[in-house]
Formats: structure tokens, C-alpha cells, sequence
């Protein structure tokens, strides 16, 4: 289909104009991070970082979310990969009322059951422990996981996974062989919302771990805010360094996340 000259000039009006609104906040932050404090002279002030960073005591914060995040994204894409693969390759009896199950954990909100999840961790002597941030999170992406992963598995040819059975391939031969490299865009896509889910996570950290000593990023940065609530651009620089490891992350796995995305929603 041709596309006129004042619609294409006007397409491309459109996407500028959305384009400065999501980068305006971010522009924002990074303006004032490196903008002076409080009677400093004016100019680019790139040591708000290092004493946001020493003062915040981010190091600790972000190595902390790191683990948990290393925790939540290997535990919960693998479990996802197994149930999606049972899910949508396999028929079992109880295999739909079990899937529905498994559905429920979307539709449950975190408010709702973290202070239970709290006594009973307690009770189990998990709290203030990487297991007690971890396997919340862990249940609550499974259930998103088996989800995105069913849809995408039922997608292959079945003939494909026949074909594998008949050369001798068994149910964990044809997972790993075939069913897992052809669906790299999925779980990538799945890898980089789970990541993105645990770093921002705050209620679950803050309240399986009320010791403080495994306080993650979000929270260090909550902390952090409680000290210099007049301090913007330190605040900022905090912020910017807390979303930093985000970002990477984003921005070098983003062609497998976006082609993901794009095929999931043809699905």
C-alpha cells in the first residue's frame, strides 16, 4: 500500500512527539543528577554519583538484588520451561483444571497474601534470608512463565515432536534439542520480564526481611530518599544508579526481546 507524503511526514510527527514523552522523564533525572546540589556552583556535577553511591551504600543493595534475581530468574525459567513444555506438548489427565491452577497465581495480588507468606515463612525460620525474598517471586513468575511458555510451545508443529519420538528421542531429548533453541525469542522475553519484575520488586523484600541487613536496591534507594528528601540531585543520581543494571540488561538482549514480543502477539 502507497503511503502519501504529508501521511508519512505526519507519522513521523506522531512517533517524535511520543518518543519526547517517554524520554522526558528519564532526560529529567539525568538532567538533575549531574546538576549541582544545594549551594554549589553551577555546571556538570558527575561526583553526585560517587557520594550517592558511598553515602546510599549501593553496593551492598545491588548485590543483594542481584542474588535474588540470579535466584528467581534460573528457578523460575527453568520450572517455567518444564510446565509449559508438559502444558503444551503433553495431554494428562487434570491437565486443564491443573493449568487453571496455575493461572490463579496471575490473578492473586501480591497485597494480598504476603503477610500470610510471612508468618509462614517465619514459622519455617526463612525470614531476613535470600529464600524468603526469592520464593515468592519465584511462585509468582512460574505462573506467568507456564502461561507465555504453553502458548509458544503449542505453536510447534506437532510433527516436529513426532518425528523426534520416532528417531528415539525421549521427552527431555526433544525439550532440549528442539524445543527450547527453536523458542530462544520467547525465553528471552520471559528472562527480561522476570529480571525486570524482581529488581523493582519492593513490598515482598521489605517485608521478608525485616532485619535490614538484606535490604535490595529499591529499598536502598527508599532509604536512601528518607536521608536526603531535599537533596534532588542526589536522589537522582541514586535513582539512575539503581536502574542502571536494568537498563543493561534491556538494551543488550532488546532485538530478542522485542522479536518476542512481536511473536507472541500474532499468537
Amino acid at each position: 500500500m502507497r503511503v502519501s507524503a504529508g501521511e508519512r511526514t505526519m507519522n513521523y510527527i506522531v512517533l517524535v512527539l511520543f518518543a519526547l514523552f517517554a524520554l522526558a522523564p528519564i532526560l529529567t533525572i539525568l538532567a538533575t543528577a549531574f546538576s549541582p546540589q544545594i549551594g554549589e556552583p553551577a555546571g556538570l556535577h558527575p561526583g553526585n554519583f560517587v557520594e550517592a553511591w558511598q553515602v546510599g551504600g549501593f553496593g551492598r543493595s545491588l548485590g543483594n538484588s542481584l542474588i535474588v534475581a540470579a535466584i528467581v530468574v534460573t528457578a523460575a525459567v527453568t520450572l517455567s520451561v518444564l510446565s509449559g513444555y508438559a502444558f503444551g506438548t503433553m495431554r494428562f489427565p487434570g491437565s486443564t483444571v491443573l493449568f487453571y491452577v496455575f493461572l490463579l497465581g496471575l490473578m492473586i495480588p501480591t497485597e494480598a497474601t504476603v503477610i500470610p507468606l510471612f508468618f509462614d515463612l517465619r514459622s519455617l525460620g526463612l525470614t531476613d534470608t535470600y529464600a524468603a525474598i526469592a520464593l515468592p517471586q519465584i511462585a509468582q513468575s512460574v505462573a506467568f512463565g507456564t502461561f507465555w511458555l504453553r502458548a509458544q510451545f503449542r505453536t510447534m508443529p506437532v510433527s516436529l515432536l513426532e518425528a523426534a519420538a520416532l528417531d528415539g528421542a525421549g521427552p527431555m531429548r526433544s525439550l532440549r534439542s528442539i524445543v527450547v533453541p527453536s523458542s530462544v525469542p520467547a525465553l528471552t522475553t520471559l528472562l527480561v520480564l522476570v529480571f525486570m519484575w524482581t529488581w523493582n520488586e519492593f513490598l515482598i523484600a521489605l517485608v521478608m526481611a525485616p532485619g535490614g541487613n538484606l535490604r535490595t536496591a529499591p529499598l536502598g534507594l527508599s532509604n536512601f530518599q528518607g536521608q536526603y528528601t531535599a537533596e534532588l540531585a542526589l536522589l537522582s543520581a541514586g535513582a539512575v544508579i539503581v536502574a542502571l543494571p536494568m537498563v543493561i540488561m534491556f538494551l543488550f538482549l532488546q532485538r530478542h526481546f522485542i522479536r518476542g514480543m512481536l511473536e507472541g502477539a500474532v499468537k
